[in-house]
């Protein structure tokens, strides 16, 4: 999982990536192509 301080380029590089507000703190996940999980703070 990758850490960044903006997630906005992480969104776009695959087309199933989401964006996941959980507890105060931004993760972009991805169900099929789990390598392009990142974490925002």
């Amino acid at each position: 999982m990758k850490v960044r301080s903006s997630l906005k380029s992480l969104k776009t590089r695959h087309r199933d990536c989401k964006i996941v507000r959980r507890k105060g703190v931004v993760y972009v996940i991805n169900k099929t192509d789990p390598r392009f999980k990142a974490k925002q703070g």
